[in-house]
């Protein structure tokens, strides 16, 4: 019977693996055969995580939280989960190798995953041009000439993020009906280095080793036509990662885990949420780490808290 295990190894993921380590609770993370270390190992550059003045690679800032937990006592298993019983006092999860462990506690840290325009340089390119967060990486566009695809608040904001760095950016949207709040619109349609092309969806991503343009095509009359553009930002929303502990675990109407207030706590007891699966808002490293740290400390909290066998 393991005290703790932890569902997801992302930054929510490891900080809660380092915090549970260091109260000797010696946890489990299971940590995908696939998706181990988050989005963050597809991420080139990390110039906003604290502490790293000269900047980190996703894959290594991750290789570094790792390391750290396993440091304290903690287990990183290469798997995933198939399913959970959580309800009861003790917790079982269904590894796909057909192992079962039961567990006294679980956190479930399984983050989201940005929606995909399902072009075929897409992931090639990722992080060499194509990007979903403009808060990671507007900085890197400079002076430089960028896209933003999607037609909602999200990419309302990541446009009007990047014009800080970039000397234009155009938002692309498949209709002439933008789905942004009046007051996200106007901001960007008042905002002298963006421009709207509408009734256009992208079709080709262009480069070798570095994005250097898009292919469009307009929605109406088929016509194509070449965007030349060094940067591409996706912004079409993004999906929790919940199918695993769906009907067991209250979600929110935006799809998220619901926990109580600031805390990490689901609908069921020993059961804690961390990281992207429990914020629809922010999505960044330092607050998914920060989540961590909460789901820790409450499952310790927890622990403590059972009769003593």
């Amino acid at each position: 019977m393991r005290e703790l295990v932890i569902i997801g190894s992302g930054p929510a993921g490891y900080t809660a693996a380092i915090y549970a380590a260091r109260a000797n609770l010696a946890p489990l993370v299971i940590a995908s055969s696939v998706e181990f270390g988050g989005d963050l190992m597809n991420t080139t550059d990390v110039d906003n995580f604290p502490g790293f003045a000269e900047g980190i690679t996703g894959p290594e800032l991750m290789t570094h939280m790792q390391k750290q937990a396993e440091r304290f006592g903690a287990e990183i298993v290469y798997d995933d989960v198939t399913s959970v019983s959580l309800a009861g006092e003790t917790k079982t999860l269904t590894l796909g190798n057909g192992d079962e462990i039961e567990a006294k506690s679980v956190i479930v840290a399984t983050g989201s995953a940005y929606r995909k325009l399902g072009l075929a340089d897409e992931d090639r390119l990722s992080g060499y041009g194509v990007s979903w967060c403009a808060t990671c990486d507007g900085a890197f566009y400079r002076n430089k000439t960028v896209a933003v695809v999607g037609g909602g608040d999200s990419a309302m904001e990541e446009a009007t993020f990047l014009t800080r760095f970039a000397d234009k950016v155009y938002i692309i949207h498949r209709s002439e009906n933008l789905r942004a709040s009046a007051v996200m619109l106007q901001r960007a349609q008042d905002d002298p280095k963006i421009e709207f092309i509408l009734n256009s969806g992208v079709a080709h991503i262009y480069g070798d080793e570095l994005v250097s343009g898009i292919g469009l095509v307009d929605t109406s009359s088929g016509e194509e036509k070449t965007l030349d553009v060094t940067g591409l930002f996706i912004a079409i929303g993004s999906d929790p990662r919940t199918h695993v502990i769906h009907g067991q675990i209250d979600l929110t109407d935006l799809g998220t885990i619901q926990v109580e207030g600031r805390t990490s706590k689901t609908n069921l007891a020993g059961v804690f949420a961390a990281g992207d699966v429990i914020d629809p808002t922010y999505r960044q490293a330092v607050t998914a780490a920060g989540s961590g740290c909460v789901a820790a400390l409450d499952a310790q909290h927890y622990l403590e808290s059972l009769p003593k066998s």
